[in-house]
């Protein structure tokens, strides 16, 4: 067993505190049947000496009580709402704790804090949401350490281990083209976070979706966004402030959506019959809203439900679940934001 941070070997600590491997795994583990002296002593050798345990390893010799981690960087409270009861559900049902830590996708001390919450909160698996999903300096330290996780809707596909998505971007295909059949071809675009997978392919699925359908590339038409309501609100107003302005927007996820929304009332411009409106991810502020929106149900719960599974069942395999890739549907949901083009 290698230290988490270091060279150092349980091995090591032992013969230094003169007692067993085994003594040394009660202490870590805080087990009660260890002498207060020899504790002591462990302990003061254990700091000596930096040796930090691997938490992925510490925990595999047993099957209940275990806490894991769910990572997340992402300003949509629905969207993580989501996230925590889809992973709940799986902790509660498998035995398993869920420590919720929040995380800055470009915070330069990413790495050093997650060392610490494995270290501190003897974490032997993390589940890894979009952006920290593709957080390949985080992701390669996790590889080194042994500390096992699960990824949710990563960008890189291609790297090894368990992750759930869904196809983004045929959705947002499919949302694109439901808006040209309703006649309009002068189509927006609030792109959604520029660290998150899921923006890039549902820009990905616009574009094939114009060009598709013979209707040109706007750059006036598409805006950078940030998942949130207030990113929303400025690219809505960017968008609707235009002499040619667009008669449909696609924003990226439902807060945006909403953002457009508000901006679209306060100019007085009548939604749907002179602007269609659609988001992305169902949440439960797309019913909540007026209009109601058109956008995509994303099974956001059951993705963290099933990322939490592989996760958990890695763990108790120590690490050789054959647990590959989980690909999602998603559906378009059509509601009262989004109808027939105007006559301009």
């Amino acid at each position: 067993m290698q230290g988490g941070s270091g060279s150092v070997t349980i091995h090591e600590v032992a013969e230094k505190a003169g007692v067993s491997i085994k003594t040394v795994s009660r202490v870590i583990n805080h087990e009660a049947n260890v002498r207060a002296d020899t504790k002591e002593r462990v302990l003061a050798v254990i700091a000596e000496l930096n040796y930090r345990p691997n938490p992925s390893a510490r925990h595999l010799a047993g099957t209940h009580g275990y806490n894991i981690a769910l990572l997340y960087d992402n300003p949509s409270p629905s969207y993580l709402i989501d996230l925590q009861s889809g992973a709940l559900e799986s902790c509660h049902a498998e035995g398993f704790h869920l420590i919720l830590q929040p995380c800055g996708f470009h915070d330069q001390n990413l790495e050093a804090t997650i060392n610490n919450l494995i270290v501190e909160s003897r974490v032997p698996g993390l589940i890894l949401s979009p952006p920290l999903s593709d957080a390949a300096g985080l992701i390669e330290k996790l590889e080194q350490w042994g500390v096992l996780h699960a990824r949710i809707a990563p960008i890189d596909v291609a790297r090894p281990g368990p992750y759930v998505a869904v196809d983004d971007r045929g959705a947002a295909f499919e949302l694109i083209g439901h808006l040209i059949e309703q006649g309009h071809r002068r189509i927006g675009i609030i792109k959604g976070h520029p660290d998150h997978g899921a923006g890039h392919w549902r820009y990905e699925g616009y574009l094939t979706a114009m060009r598709q359908h013979g209707l040109p590339i706007d750059e006036d038409l598409i805006v950078q966004g940030y998942f949130s309501f207030e990113s929303g609100l400025e690219a809505g107003r960017k968008l609707l402030s235009l002499s040619d302005r667009p008669t449909a927007i696609f924003a990226a996820n439902d807060d945006m959506a909403a953002g457009v929304l508000h901006i679209a009332h306060d100019m007085g411009i009548d939604v749907p019959g002179q602007l269609s409106v659609a988001g992305f991810d169902d949440t439960p502020l797309s019913r909540h809203v007026w209009p109601s929106l058109t956008t995509v149900r994303q099974p956001v719960q059951e993705m963290a439900r099933q990322a939490t599974m592989q996760l958990i069942d890695r763990i108790r395999k120590r690490g050789l679940s054959e647990s590959g890739p989980s690909a999602m549907y998603c559906s378009l949901v059509i509601r009262d934001s989004t109808g027939a083009a105007p006559n301009l």
